[in-house]
C-alpha cells in the first residue's frame, strides 16, 4: 500500500502512529518532499473519482491510501482492514 501524505499534516501524523502500532507495512510518499512526489499525487487527485467530494469540500485528500488493485481509501481504519486482508491472503498456501 502507498500512503500519500506529509509529515506536517496532523491527520497523517495520527495515521503514522496508528499504522505503526498495528504493524501495517506501507510505502510513504511525502508530497511535500519533492516536486515529483507532489506531481504524482496531483495526477492521482486530478484524475480519480474518489477525490470529487474531497475537492468540492476544499480538502487536500491526505492521508490517501492506494492499493495495487486500484482501490483508494482516505480512512485509516478502512486501509488497515484492506491491508490485513491482503497480508492474510498472501500467506495462504498455494492450491
Amino acid at each position: 500500500m502507498k500512503l500519500y501524505g506529509t509529515k506536517i499534516c496532523p491527520d497523517c501524523v495520527s495515521a503514522f502512529e496508528v499504522l505503526s502500532h498495528k504493524g501495517v507495512v506501507y510505502e510513504f510518499i511525502d508530497i511535500m518532499e519533492t516536486t515529483a512526489n507532489l506531481k504524482e499525487f496531483l495526477k492521482l487527485r486530478d484524475n480519480r473519482v474518489e477525490f470529487v467530494d474531497v475537492i468540492k469540500n476544499g480538502l487536500i485528500g491526505i492521508p490517501c491510501y492506494c492499493f495495487s488493485d486500484d482501490v483508494i481509501f482516505f480512512d485509516t481504519d478502512e486501509a488497515i482492514k484492506k491491508s490485513a486482508v491482503i497480508q492474510h491472503s498472501s500467506k495462504l498456501p498455494p492450491y
